[in-house]
């Protein structure tokens, strides 16, 4: 995770190196790849100037990773608003739909995120580094120190109580593939600090 991986004795310089690593694959996976440098900067540039508003207690990773997604969501969602719906696209490119589908992923990955901060340590870390972070559940499992089948059991119950979580605090619509289609808060729902900010 991104707090253990800039110790105290790096320069800034390879401070950002390092941040760049772990956001690159983050960024890769949910945007074109001729927009990931662009994306990149304005996390990075969101990141710097928000750097003196975070407390104290707050862990820098977790953080990071909110504004990461909170730009992804918001480059997608531009994305689809400016390509007209008759628009031609380039082989490259991603129709509008595919586009409004990934800014409403993208959303709810927000919500998911923060719900995953709040599950219980072990669930909350195995979502993390396996859902968030994109690592194997071997690779996962090696680096906490337990074993394949106790991070998929982690996994497993952990995807379950965060499905609990959104389905109290959002009205999640899926199409047939069971890809979501839409995502609202409920007005009775259970909201996480934050998440609507």
């Amino acid at each position: 995770m991104i707090d253990s991986l800039a110790p105290a004795d790096l320069t800034s310089e390879q401070a950002w190196g390092v941040l760049q690593s772990k956001l690159r694959p983050f960024v890769a996976r949910r945007v074109r790849e001729a927009d990931v440098e662009d994306v990149l900067q304005e996390i990075f540039l969101r990141v710097q100037r928000g750097l003196p508003s975070v407390r104290d207690g707050q862990r820098f990773g977790a953080w990071v990773y909110r504004v990461a997604r909170n730009t992804v969501a918001e480059h997608l969602r531009a994305v689809a608003r400016r390509l007209p719906p008759d628009d031609q696209h380039d082989a490259g490119e991603l129709p509008d739909e595919d586009l409004e589908q990934q800014a409403v992923e993208a959303e709810v990955a927000i919500y998911a995120a923060l719900f995953v901060s709040m599950l219980p340590s072990p669930y909350r870390e195995a979502l993390t580094l396996t859902e968030l972070e994109g690592l194997t559940q071997k690779r996962a499992a090696e680096m906490i120190g337990i074993s394949l089948s106790g991070m998929k059991s982690r996994v497993q119950r952990g995807r379950q109580l965060l499905r609990a979580a959104l389905e109290d605090c959002c009205e999640i619509a899926l199409d047939r593939r069971k890809r979501v289609i839409g995502c609202e808060p409920r007005r009775d729902g259970k909201l996480p600090d934050g998440c609507c900010s």
